[in-house]
């Protein structure tokens, strides 16, 4: 006989998910063992906040949805950050809580509170287990999760309804991605074809759907063809080769980047968003073109935000879509005749060049760059230190650079790199991580020992938040609760059962990382920057 939890657990071996990670309680003893028996593999995290980050980094290794697990009251409520913004971010996460029985919890209150009720605002959906519907409930989980823009499906799972045997029948096949439909015929198909059919300055804005969908390809064949010029959202970054001469890199937070890309999006005769969604972007791209300027809007789900106006929309794959668009232009039609998109490249390259110095955040980023295989999978914080990095880091394929695009939490660079090695251990792995955002998670490292995998962390140490305290500049505000002590990184590491280093010139960076890559452990390399190294970086 099966109990409740093993369907559950098949289940989601059925969907491909081959870990689960979270913090053990003795509520979800029985999902534990059940998910340990159906060959997910369960990772003990310090903190449930890293184990969703961890799940999601296997996702982009892999494709599978995570699979977070947390006990009843504390456990769910820790785990409130990961869960909104796997729901911002656009990432299928299952996750697991346990609970007392219903009967149970109308008598006995200790660390009983109603999870569904707190989880709705922030998931695509939230259900109850109950057996008899565990196979239909299941089934409903993973298409939710996975459908339109994926994001967090949470289930709530009784203690009686995971550990009681049951003959409930269950189907053991696997849950495909839904497919994206194309656009439907009329007059907004016909009305977008003949706009770009005639544009001689188009360009794409293409961001998380697009790579969600993995339409990589096909944007990568349509720019060569039309000639067709690509910025990308932080989510976005890679899908089309940023060393591609119409790559124009990722845009949304640093207002450097955006003094030039915008007046070229400007310029443009027929913007065309490609699974793009700016729920990344920053106040510069509210409203960044003109009410009457042509945009073409390819989105899979009805978009609500706002942000911007367009002048046609189409609920579609991008593509089929992108597809369809092709059919109707000439390929000899000439694309940006006066070459903008070019100057704008090198006017870019120039402004996010290293530093004149020798030695800064800068440097760090465009030596690590080199250094690292062009397959790296780079992770980023939130702060100053990210703005810098997304504009430097040159992605050759998607999903290589992770971050907190949407809700912008810190913490979560280490575990999205702990996460993705450990589902795919062939690919190399870096994160990069402020040393306030390498202290949220610090106990992590542990975690990072025990799992026996090279992670390599650069950590920018400035002993301050540095974007906050800029910000306090900029608005002529004192400097309040934005500076701190120096931590001792290296021996930290060296504490945790890792390498660490404290580097201080281009030279030293370049030598550490080199060895990092033959290392067997983590390597954390503390890299010493100055008060205010970030002025005028981004």
């Amino acid at each position: 006989m099966t109990n409740g939890a093993d369907i559950i657990a098949r289940k989601l071996h059925a969907a491909g998910c081959r870990h689960a990670f979270g913090i053990p309680g003795g509520e979800v003893l029985a999902l534990m063992q059940a998910l340990d028996e159906a060959g997910l593999e369960f990772v003990l995290v310090k903190h449930e906040n890293a184990g969703g980050f961890m799940a999601e980094g296997g996702w982009h290794a892999n494709g599978a949805p995570g699979v977070l697990l947390a006990t009843l009251g504390p456990g769910v409520a820790n785990a409130i950050n990961v869960v909104a913004n796997a729901w911002q971010d656009r990432v299928p996460l299952i996750f697991l809580t346990g609970c007392v029985d219903h009967a149970e919890a109308e008598s006995y209150t200790h660390q009983v509170f109603d999870h569904q009720q707190l989880l709705r605002p922030i998931v695509k959906a939230s259900f109850s287990a109950r057996l008899g519907a565990l196979d239909v409930m299941m089934d409903k989980a993973l298409a939710i999760a996975l459908d339109g823009q994926p994001g967090p499906v949470h289930i709530d799972v009784p203690i009686k309804v995971a550990e009681t045997e049951t003959s409930e029948a269950w189907s053991g096949r696997s849950f495909a991605i839904p497919v994206m439909p194309a656009p439907a015929p009329g007059p907004d198909l016909t009305s977008a074809k003949k706009l770009f059919a005639r544009a001689e300055r188009p360009i794409i804005l293409a961001g998380v759907d697009a790579m969600v969908e993995g339409a990589s390809d096909e944007i990568t064949a349509f720019c060569e063809w039309f000639q067709v010029p690509v910025i990308t959202s932080y989510k976005g970054k890679g899908l089309l080769d940023e060393n591609h001469p119409l790559a124009l890199g990722g845009a949304g937070l640093s207002p450097k980047a955006d003094s030039h890309l915008l007046p070229l999006i400007n310029q443009s005769d027929c913007i065309l968003l490609l699974g793009y969604d700016p729920i990344e972007m920053r106040i510069n791209w509210r409203n960044p073109w003109s009410d009457d300027a042509i945009v073409i809007d390819i989105a899979p789900v009805l978009r609500t935000h706002g942000m911007h106006s367009v002048t046609i929309s189409l609920r579609s794959s991008v593509k089929a879509s992108l597809e369809l668009l092709s059919s109707a232009r000439d390929m000899e039609t000439p694309s940006w005749p006066d070459g903008e998109p070019a100057a704008t490249r090198e006017t870019l390259e120039k402004a996010f060049a290293p530093e004149t110095s020798g030695w800064g955040p800068g440097t760090v980023f465009h030596a690590l760059r080199e250094v690292m295989p062009d397959s790296t999978v780079a992770t980023a914080d939130s702060g100053a230190h990210r703005i810098l990095v997304s504009q430097i880091w040159k992605c050759t394929e998607p999903d290589q650079m992770l971050q907190s695009s949407a809700l912008c939490t810190m913490g979560c660079a280490v575990p999205l790199a702990m996460g993705h090695r450990l589902v795919d251990p062939d690919i190399p792995v870096i994160a990069f991580v402020g040393d306030a955002g390498l202290e949220m998670c610090l106990g992590e490292l542990s975690t990072l020992r025990d799992l026996k995998i090279p992670v390599i962390i650069c950590v920018l140490v400035d002993t301050s938040l540095a974007l906050i305290e800029l910000k306090q500049r900029g608005s002529q505000r004192p400097n309040v609760g934005v500076d701190f002590g120096e931590t001792d990184f290296p021996a930290v590491a060296k504490a945790y059962g890792g390498h660490g280093v404290w580097i201080e010139d281009r030279d030293t960076l370049v030598s550490e990382a080199e060895a990092a890559l033959e290392r067997d452990t983590f390597t954390l390399l503390a890299c010493r920057i100055s008060s205010r190294a970030y002025d005028g970086t981004f």
